[in-house]
């Protein structure tokens, strides 16, 4: 038996094991598990300080370093995360509907746990944790495959989790790490056919790609954010420098940070001096222009093509010029990962048209694309941004980790 297969057989079986539990006791257990990782904090972060070092030696710059940085404020974040998920209300046997069809069979249609949940996903060692939470609260079993920087962190807080589902008398196979961190084994969980029920890949493009030519288990597509923020003919100037400076430079390392400024050419010449010289006096960033563009962004350099399909997760922003509202979309919905967009104006029917028209998960209209996140839109925490359409789209909490059964009760029917 491989390791993959220990894994899957492990995680099988406790997922049986949660279906017997009410959502008094996994909000009892979600409770505990929020107060060790506070006990043992000191322990988290000298394993989290260990993955700091090696990856400063190995050169990956300070904004990836800070994805995968823990403090005492975000493991206290972290476990309040986890409150949060506990709070919430448990969709598990709740009815999504019910009624007698024709032959009076009675028939009720319910929210079941999906089973089994592979994740695999890169430098951000919270993800362990919110992940497990969402799982556990949907009574999901959860394999957690977490990149090799994140290593020490992410095995010193599933560790912390799994000793306290064992105090709690819960199989500690509701959630494990695969601590092996190499290719190989990473392509055979995502082959793990008759353990896995649903993949989930959180992370950078090449992740993505590589689980969507790989994978043979239904995954859901996450995470890839290559963000655009149009500014309209009638757009309030200032509104969008200050949504755009938040939405570029806030945490330039996440999926819903800003890539893709695009701009209406009769706008262009008063907008971008005025947010260049805002922006430089916040962060610096690098502007990769088209030609219009470059004529008021005098430090800018000239887009290739593959800049505007990039996510770059760091302080370089795309711009684009455009002569229409329609122009605007088009360009978006060809180059955008469909993760979260947004639109600058003050007229009601181009707010409208770009919501209706741009493909993305969530699209917004004067705000900042930062706020696409579970735990803002009251979701509790995330276990991802699905950019696909299929079963769940945008954050997922709790209801996307649940699929639904049909339950009959009869009084002897056949059908005829």
């Amino acid at each position: 038996m491989t390791y993959i297969e220990q894994l899957g057989r492990g995680a099988r079986q406790a997922g049986h094991s949660l279906m017997q539990l009410g959502t008094a006791q996994k909000n009892a257990v979600l409770r505990d598990v929020a107060q060790a990782l506070l006990d043992q904090a000191a322990y988290i972060l000298a394993e989290n300080k260990r993955d700091l070092a090696k990856a400063k030696e190995n050169g990956i710059s300070d904004i990836m370093i800070d994805r995968l940085r823990l403090d005492d404020e975000r493991i206290a974040d972290i476990a309040q995360g986890v409150r949060q998920v506990a709070d919430l209300a448990d969709p598990i046997g709740q009815v999504v509907r019910g009624y007698t069809n024709l032959d009076g069979l009675k028939i009720v249609q319910k929210r079941v746990p999906l089973g089994v949940i592979a994740m695999i996903f890169e430098s951000r060692p919270n993800v362990s944790v919110d992940a497990f939470s969402l799982a556990f609260k949907t009574s999901n079993a959860i394999i957690l495959r977490g990149g090799r920087d994140a290593i020490c962190s992410n095995t010193a807080l599933v560790q912390v989790i799994r000793q306290t589902l064992s105090q709690s008398g819960i199989d500690e196979n509701a959630v494990q790490l695969v601590e092996d961190t190499s290719h190989a084994v990473a392509e055979e969980l995502m082959e793990a056919v008759d353990y896995i029920d649903v993949l989930i890949p959180r992370g950078s493009a090449r992740l993505i790609q590589t689980v969507k030519s790989k994978a043979k288990v239904p995954f859901i597509e996450t995470g890839v954010g290559n963000v655009h923020i149009f500014v309209d003919e009638f757009a309030d100037l200032d509104t969008a420098v200050n949504i755009v400076i938040n939405a570029k430079t806030q945490r330039p390392s996440v999926c819903n940070a800003a890539e893709s400024l695009v701009v209406h050419s009769s706008v262009a010449e008063s907008f971008l001096p005025k947010l260049a010289a805002a922006m430089d006096a916040v962060q610096p960033v690098e502007w990769r222009a088209d030609a219009r563009a470059q004529a008021y962004l005098p430090q800018s350099v000239p887009a290739s093509e593959d800049d505007y399909a990039t996510e770059f997760l760091d302080y370089i922003m795309s711009v684009k010029t455009v002569d229409s509202l329609q122009e605007a979309v088009d360009w978006i919905n060809t180059y955008s990962s469909h993760h979260s967009e947004a639109i600058i104006t003050k007229d009601l029917a181009h707010a409208e048209h770009f919501q209706d028209q741009v493909d993305s998960a969530a699209v917004y209209v004067n705000a900042s694309t930062r706020f696409t996140d579970g735990f803002v839109f009251g979701l509790g925490a995330e276990i991802g941004i699905s950019t696909q359409k299929i079963h769940a789209r945008g954050p997922m909490g709790l209801e996307a980790l649940t699929s639904t059964k049909f339950y009959i009760k009869g009084e002897g029917q056949v059908r005829q």
